[in-house]
């Protein structure tokens, strides 16, 4: 064995200082894995060094990076909480020495053949969770002593915040993917109609559960819709994407705005539970002249049209989705959309001001609305209604009959 070193304060330090160095933190995740072990590695005098992180769903513990193991983390290594010295590390979240390996107790094919000999383990926890393990290991038999241990845990706190921050960046960017692809970019060319939308986060993700969409029916309506999930993040983001895509296949069998809504709510109430949506459901006839509106708790459309003043339509507001209450008997309002008219749809984050009543704003953004292509329509509303730091998330999607 090798014989047991003993540390003076002044050489403690010096180790804990090598791995709690502020300059870490200007790398990236990855790059910080490979140089807490590479320090790792020096400071220990070990031959191997490995992090494997924990996927939850699967609850097997995942090969991430390595030192003088990098086959394991090539071949993407799993192994199953519970199942050899990893596994039972992450299981108990207690310290494990292996001062003899042998495959009794150590099931990782890398490790045997690698000839590592000795091993020192320790969860990775963050907020009282299991983040992963990180263990160390010799070539010649080698026994670890309090001081090892110590360290090696002071290098795991510093691998757990760094997964947090990873976890984090990963939810954000799948967040950000799937929000970009439910709101689209581009919007059906439709003879006869001009249509311009615009969509601004209201929070720091850069990620909510606002939304508008526009589809043809087979039955050659329009269908237009405008809606607003409660919360930001990605969990909206996801509920959104559900209650977008179930509003589309209650199109295709409705005829009827307010029914496709009735079926809607159903769905949010049984299987969204908690998550109260908002939502504008509009069909225009096939010739554009009409406009059948169903409203479930959202801001009532402005027309801008010739030879009248702008207008916010009389449309009835049913409950929104999702309240749990007795069903509600929803409405459909028919309105006329004449030739060069503007119709204006958005969510409430476009016109709610904190300490301002919402009819103030309500007759910013109606007259703000010029008749004009659509573009020009949702520049200038942006622009008037101030939304370059908003509260709240923002969808607007802007219609024009052509003449």
């Amino acid at each position: 064995m090798v014989p047991v070193e003993v540390l003076g304060d002044e050489q403690w330090l010096r180790r804990v200082e090598a791995v709690t160095d502020a300059t870490l933190s200007r790398l990236d995740v990855a790059d910080l894995f490979d140089e807490l072990l590479d320090r790792v590695r020096e400071l220990l005098q070990v031959d191997t060094a490995a992090i494997l992180l924990l996927d939850v769903r699967a609850q097997q513990l995942v090969a991430t990076a390595a030192r003088g193991l990098e086959e394991e983390v090539r071949q993407g290594f799993r192994i199953s909480v519970g199942r050899g010295f990893a596994g039972r590390i992450a299981l108990t979240r207690q310290p494990v020495i292996v001062e003899d390996v042998t495959s009794e107790k150590v099931v990782n094919p890398v490790l045997l053949q690698t000839g590592v000999r000795s091993l020192l383990g320790v969860p990775i926890t963050a907020r009282g969770e299991l983040v992963g393990v990180l263990h160390v290991g010799t070539l010649t038999p080698r026994r670890f002593t309090p001081d090892d241990l110590r360290l090696l845990e002071l290098v795991a706190d510093r691998v757990s915040l760094a997964s947090l921050a990873r976890a984090n960046t990963l939810d954000h960017t799948a967040a950000l993917a799937l929000q970009r692809s439910l709101i689209p970019t581009e919007l059906p060319n439709v003879p006869g109609l001009e249509m311009a939308g615009r969509y601004i986060p209201g929070h720091a993700s850069g990620v909510g559960g606002d939304w508008y969409d526009v589809f043809t029916l087979p039955s050659g309506w329009l269908g237009v819709v405008v809606g607003d999930v409660s919360g930001h993040g990605l969990q909206s983001a996801v509920v959104m994407g559900r209650i977008r895509s179930a509003l589309r296949a209650y199109a295709l069998i409705c005829d009827d705005p307010a029914e496709a809504l009735t079926l809607l709510d159903r769905k949010v109430v049984h299987f969204e539970a908690g998550s109260l949506t908002t939502a504008l459901y509009a069909m225009i006839s096939p010739d554009n002249s009409t406009v059948h509106v169903s409203l479930a708790g959202h801001p009532r459309p402005v027309l801008a049209a010739h030879d009248r003043p702008n207008t916010v339509l009389p449309v009835h507001i049913d409950p929104p989705l999702g309240t749990g209450r007795q069903r509600p008997q929803r409405h459909t309002t028919t309105i006329e959309f004449p030739p060069g008219a503007v119709l204006v749809t958005y969510t409430d984050g476009l016109i709610e001001r904190r300490g301002e009543l919402f009819d103030t704003g309500l007759a910013r953004l109606t007259g703000a609305v010029p008749l004009a292509p659509v573009d020009t329509v949702a520049t200038t509303v942006m622009a008037t209604l101030d939304v370059e730091r908003p509260a709240d998330d923002i969808a607007l999607l802007a219609l024009r009959r052509l003449s």
